[in-house]
């Protein structure tokens, strides 16, 4: 994810960073772009451990000992929005801190009588919003899978007038 792994230059550099000091087990935890640069690397290991043994900068022997390059894949994204597990890692804390700033502006919402907007995080998915509105009672909830209909505008002041 980092900019200078998106380069060969960068994930070669890397990988002289794992075999200088032993290690051949990754754990990656993170979204589209850190696992995709984890495949990558991953695809990318022998031809970087050709190269720096071709440069001198590693052995044959160290390359062999470091041959096999081992990668876990965790999901870690706060949108929820990969298929097959109930909830990815960093979506409960996204909420829980979503639910804190809805509880610390409920109070001043109500006693200056003010309606407040809140954005989410989320980007393209729309499960924080949709739980977090259910959680809190909010009275108008906007998410990317639905977009609103023509006239919302209309619809959102005469709901609020209620």
């Amino acid at each position: 994810r980092c900019k200078a792994f998106t380069t060969r230059a960068g994930r070669l550099r890397a990988a002289r960073n794992l075999v200088e000091h032993g290690i051949t087990n990754l754990c990656v935890i993170g979204g589209d772009g850190s696992l995709t640069g984890a495949d990558i690397f991953r695809s990318e290991w022998g031809g970087l451990l050709e190269e720096l043994v071709r440069d001198g900068q590693i052995s044959e022997e160290v390359a062999r000992v470091n041959s096999r390059l081992n990668i876990v894949g965790l999901v870690g994204s706060i949108d929820n929005d990969f298929c097959g597990t109930d909830m990815t890692i960093g979506t409960d804390s996204a909420l829980h801190r979503i639910m804190e700033v809805i509880d610390a502006i409920t109070t001043t919402a109500q006693s200056h009588q003010r309606t407040f907007v809140l954005e989410v995080m989320g980007r393209h998915c729309g499960y924080l919003a949709l739980v977090s509105g259910l959680a809190s009672g909010a009275d108008w909830l906007f998410i990317p899978e639905s977009p609103p209909e023509d006239g919302w505008e209309d619809l959102i002041c005469e709901r609020l007038g209620e």
